[in-house]
C-alpha cells in the first residue's frame, strides 16, 4: 500500500498551496518536504525527480508528479472532484483558469515595493469585484446550490473558497455585494474536512513575507 503523499516545495504560500487544499478536501494524508536551499533542489534534479528541473513536485501513488495543474487534475479525477462528464469538466477548467488569474495577481502583491502595497491591494480588490467574483456569484445563483458545477463538490469549489479567503486578506468586506458567495463561503467552511483543515496547526500558509521571498530567491537559482 502506498504511503502518504509527499509534497516538495518551499515554506511559503504559492502553487503548492492548492495541492494541500485539494488533498485535504479529498481526505488524503500528506507530508511536506520544505526546501530551504538551491542545493536541495539541485539534488532532486540530479536524482531525476524533477522533469522540468523545478518544483513543486508531489510523490503520490508511486509516481513523481510535476506541473501544478497536472497534479491537481490527477487528484481531482482520482477522488471524484472533477465533475461527472466532459461538459462539467470544461466548465470547471474555465472557472479554474479565471481563479488562477486572480490568484496570480494576489501573489504578486508581496513583490511590490512597500510604498506600493496599498495601491497593489486596491488594484486586486478592484479586479476581484469588477471582473471575477461577479462570475462566481452568477454561477451560484444559476445553480441554486452551493456548488459552482453540478450536484456535488468539485475542485473548483475548493479553490473558490481559498480564493475568497485570499481576497478578503486584501480587502475586508469584499463580499458585501455578493450574497451568494457569502452563503457559499459559510457552507464550504462547515464541510468536515475543510473545517478540520482551517484549524490551527494546519499547513495553510500566510501571505509571503521577507523571509519567504528570500527563500524563493535562493531556490530560484535552480528553478527558472
Amino acid at each position: 500500500m502506498a504511503g502518504k503523499a509527499k509534497l516538495y516545495y518551499f515554506d511559503g504560500r504559492d502553487r503548492m498551496e492548492w495541492v494541500c487544499w485539494l488533498l485535504a478536501a479529498a481526505g488524503v494524508e500528506f507530508e511536506e518536504v520544505l526546501l530551504e536551499t538551491a542545493e536541495e533542489v539541485q539534488n532532486l534534479i540530479q536524482d531525476g525527480k524533477l522533469m522540468y528541473q523545478q518544483v513543486p513536485m508531489v510523490e503520490i501513488d508511486g509516481v513523481k508528479m510535476v506541473q501544478t495543474r497536472a497534479i491537481l487534475r490527477y487528484i481531482a479525477a482520482k477522488y471524484n472532484l472533477y465533475g461527472k462528464d466532459l461538459k462539467e469538466q470544461v466548465l470547471i477548467n474555465m472557472y479554474m483558469e479565471g481563479m488562477k488569474e486572480l490568484r496570480d495577481l494576489i501573489m504578486l502583491v508581496p513583490f511590490a515595493l512597500p510604498e506600493d502595497w496599498e495601491k497593489s491591494l486596491s488594484f486586486v480588490a478592484e479586479k476581484a469585484t469588477q471582473r471575477f467574483l461577479s462570475v462566481y456569484e452568477k454561477a451560484l445563483k444559476d445553480q441554486r446550490k452551493n456548488y459552482l458545477v453540478g450536484n456535488q463538490l468539485t475542485w473548483a469549489d475548493i479553490f473558490l473558497f481559498e480564493l475568497i479567503l485570499m481576497v478578503e486578506e486584501c480587502k475586508s468586506g469584499v463580499l458585501s455585494a455578493f450574497p451568494k458567495l457569502q452563503e457559499f463561503k459559510a457552507a464550504i467552511s462547515k464541510l468536515p474536512r475543510i473545517h478540520k483543515f482551517l484549524q490551527p496547526g494546519s499547513p495553510i500558509r500566510k501571505p509571503m513575507d521577507e523571509a519567504n521571498l528570500e527563500a524563493v530567491k535562493n531556490i530560484s537559482r535552480f528553478n527558472n
